[in-house]
C-alpha cells in the first residue's frame, strides 16, 4: 500500500533520535515499488529494507490452534466436550483460527440456551452451518452469483443487454 513518497517520510522519521518503532507487516514477494519502475524484494527500497530486521512467518500448525482455542474457551469461560474441541481444532485448521475462535462464543450461547453446562459437538456445528467462513462464503457466491443486482456477465449477456437497450 506504501508507495514511493510514504518510504521517504519513513525513512525521514528512522533517522530522527526519538525514531520510533514501526511494524511492517507483508506478503509481497519481489514486486515494483509503488511510484517507480524499480522491481524490489517485498515492493520496499533497498536503503528502507537495510533498516528493518525481517522476521519469517508460518501458519499455526494443528497443535497450536488446539492449544489457542484452549486458552480462549479458558478465557471466556466455556466449558467444552473433548469431542466438540476436536471438531473446533479442524474447523480451525481447515478456515481460520479467527473463525474457530467466533464459534467458541456462538456455541456457547447455543448451550446455554438449551440449559446445558458443556458444549457439545452439535453446539458447534449448528453454528457451523448457520453461520460461514470465507471459503465457503465465496463458493456460495459464485455458485449463486445470477441471483444477485451485480455480477459478471459474459461478452455475449453484455452484447445482448445493448441490442435490447437499443430495441426499447
Amino acid at each position: 500500500m506504501l508507495d514511493i513518497e510514504c518510504f521517504s517520510l519513513l525513512n525521514q522519521d528512522l533517522e530522527n533520535d526519538i525514531a520510533p518503532i514501526l511494524v511492517v507487516a507483508t506478503n509481497r514477494g519481489i514486486t515494483i515499488i509503488r511510484g517507480t519502475n524499480y522491481r524490489s524484494p517485498h515492493g520496499n527500497p533497498i536503503d528502507f529494507l537495510d533498516r528493518l530486521l525481517i522476521i519469517s512467518t508460518q501458519p499455526y500448525k494443528e497443535e497450536e490452534i488446539r492449544k489457542i482455542l484452549d486458552i480462549r474457551c479458558q478465557e471466556e469461560d466455556v466449558e467444552m466436550s473433548e469431542d466438540a474441541r476436536v471438531l473446533l481444532t479442524k474447523i480451525g485448521v481447515n478456515t481460520s483460527l479467527r473463525y474457530a475462535i467466533h464459534l467458541i462464543t456462538s456455541a456457547a450461547l447455543a448451550c446455554q440456551k438449551r440449559k446445558g453446562k458443556v458444549v457439545e459437538v452439535e453446539d458447534i456445528t449448528r453454528f457451523y452451518n448457520l453461520f460461514y467462513d470465507v471459503k465457503r462464503s465465496t463458493q456460495y457466491l459464485m455458485e449463486y452469483q445470477s441471483q444477485y443486482m451485480f455480477k459478471e456477465i459474459s461478452a455475449e449477456e453484455a452484447e445482448e443487454g445493448k441490442t435490447t437497450a437499443m430495441v426499447s
